[in-house]
């Protein structure tokens, strides 16, 4: 596991833990992502104005490569979670968000 956390019980019982966790995710993604945001950032994409947070809010949601596969094929590719939230719902719905203190860090450690 990437972030060394193996006992879920524990986890699930630590906030703390948890926020950890996902500021973690959130710099490894805005690294995957990078090149991404540098395209994408300011594009209309299916009649959503495309913005950093948006894009990593849909990489937690689906993941990097589902959220590159949308981007890169300009939203014809498209991915829902199981309970049918959309990477298109995330990027619309967590838009304009200020996310410049999430550092894109490859190694992001909790």
């Amino acid at each position: 596991m990437r972030f060394r956390i193996y006992n879920t019980k524990e986890f699930l019982k630590n906030p703390e833990l948890q926020e950890k966790a996902f500021a973690a995710y959130c710099s490894v993604n805005k690294w995957i992502l990078r090149k991404d945001i540098r395209r994408t950032v300011g594009k209309i994409i299916n009649g959503i104005k495309i913005t950093e947070s948006g894009i990593l809010a849909a990489a937690h949601l689906g993941g990097a490569g589902n959220v590159k596969k949308y981007l890169r094929s300009n939203g014809k590719i498209r991915f829902s979670d199981a309970y049918g939230s959309s990477i298109q719902s995330y990027l619309k719905k967590f838009a304009g968000y200020n996310v410049s203190n999430i550092k894109a860090d490859r190694m992001a450690k909790v």
